[in-house]
């Protein structure tokens, strides 16, 4: 057998830059990796010495994709941390606006990402020319999510009226009807796409790697915004013990750290919380789940986009219900938080389109930020994939090297990374 050399520089379709390396001899590997080339964010100095109102608008800006589970994750760092409680009113607004990050998410990958993967081309463009009506579909269904990220959270991007305990503004009734009859509406889109989906789920590879599964689990609802650690491998475990669950660790080729818990490694994102909180999906989310065949556990990592696309229906018919609850109790548009300055740590967790997401701050009597570590589901994932290409990449050595090459870029674009937010680590060395 032919040397096998595949050097992907910068794999396209994915946030920031990674790198592909495969070195075989005679069908044995000799190197695989995932390599991570971005430079470092330093976001935990930035912010230290910064007040504790100024901690999520900061945050959030670590990325431009979960800009609203930073902002959350941030918020409940910061609220923990100082004793802020938080009304029934802003505890739904804010799984809302969870819900319409995870749309946005969801509907952009799927849609733009690994939708060129499955009709084997190169990008999202040539399918404005063969499925202009499937491109249509995925347009309106983003601007939805990105309408209702503005509606209810203030812009698209780096929200602006989240704060430590409430809201700054809140939507009016008659708002929040229109977004009802808004998610309402685009139901049978979302089953077009999917539908669309699911004729074509066959261009994604059968690999199984078993792995540990980790992502927030709750007793009453499929948990994306609140709840404990949760694990397949079991166990249960409050936020407050992230470190000992991320266990985050170094290698020489990789900007951001991996992690590992009970095994070599774990995976984290949409399949990861299907496959710890299948039971509590909605009743469309499960109709789908089932036609495509996708129940726990299941182990193939390309599957986590199909399981992107089935939360996206479970975010939805919650949106929907959420709204129901506000509009039933009347929507308090005067709620303003009451804070009391105090020095303590706070730890918050939330479920972000790409996996669970720690923000842990520790403040002085001032409010004043001292210390502060973020630890990102990307960051997570990473380790995975580097396991996962050491048990993939064996299995198609027989096929020509551009299939191979687009094997490995597809398997890299199932977890859908986040790379540069990633990047917390610089490795600085001093001779003297």
């Amino acid at each position: 057998m032919a040397e096998i050399n595949i050097n992907v520089e910068h794999l396209t379709r994915v946030e920031g830059h990674g790198n592909i390396v495969l070195n075989a001899k005679d069908g044995s590997i000799e190197k695989i990796q995932w390599q991570v080339s971005e430079a470092p964010r330093f976001f935990e100095s930035i912010v230290r010495g910064r007040r504790w109102d100024e901690m999520a608008h900061i945050t959030c800006r670590i990325c431009g994709i979960c800009s609203i589970g930073h902002t959350e994750a941030s918020l409940k760092a910061t609220e923990s941390a100082l004793g802020i409680e938080t009304s029934e009113q802003t505890e739904i607004l804010r799984r809302l606006i969870k819900a319409a990050e995870n749309l946005q998410s969801h509907v952009l990958h799927v849609g733009y990402l690994v939708a060129p993967d499955l009709f084997k081309v190169g990008s999202v463009f040539p399918l404005i020319g063969t499925h202009p009506d499937a491109v249509l579909k995925i347009v309106s269904l983003h601007r939805l999510a990105n309408e209702m990220s503005d509606l209810l959270a203030g812009r698209t991007t780096h929200p602006t009226n989240m704060v430590p305990g409430g809201f700054t503004s809140i939507p009016s009734e008659k708002e929040l009807r229109g977004l009802k009859q808004s998610l309402l509406d685009a139901v049978p889109t979302f089953t077009d796409v999917a539908q669309i989906v699911l004729d074509n789920a066959g261009g994604l590879p059968d690999f199984t790697r078993e792995t540990e599964f980790i992502a927030l689990v709750a007793d009453d609802e499929y948990a994306i915004y609140d709840g404990d650690i949760g694990s397949t491998d079991g166990g249960r475990w409050p936020v407050e013990d992230y470190k000992s669950i991320t266990n985050e660790f170094v290698v020489p080729y990789s900007t951001a750290k991996f992690t590992k818990h009970n095994r070599e490694s774990y995976m984290v994102g949409a399949l990861a919380r299907l496959n710890l909180n299948y039971t509590k999906l909605s009743p469309l989310a499960k109709q789908w789940a089932a036609k495509f065949q996708l129940s726990p556990v299941c182990h193939n990592p390309f599957m986590n986009s199909v399981a992107q696309l089935i939360e996206c229906f479970n975010d939805v018919e919650t949106s929907i219900a959420w709204l129901d609850q506000l509009l039933e109790k009347g929507v308090n548009r005067d709620e303003r938080p009451k804070v009391e300055v105090k020095a303590g740590r706070g730890m918050g967790a939330v479920d972000v389109p790409r996996g669970i997401l720690f923000h842990d701050y520790t403040f002085n009597d001032q409010g004043i930020c001292t210390k502060a570590n973020c630890v990102i589901p990307t960051n997570q994932n990473h380790n995975n994939i580097n396991q996962d290409f050491k048990a993939f990449a064996p299995t198609i050595l027989d096929k020509p090297e551009e299939e191979i090459e687009l094997l490995l870029e597809m398997l890299v674009r199932a977890y859908d990374p986040c790379i540069s937010c990633s990047c917390h680590y610089l490795d600085v060395k001093w001779k003297r």
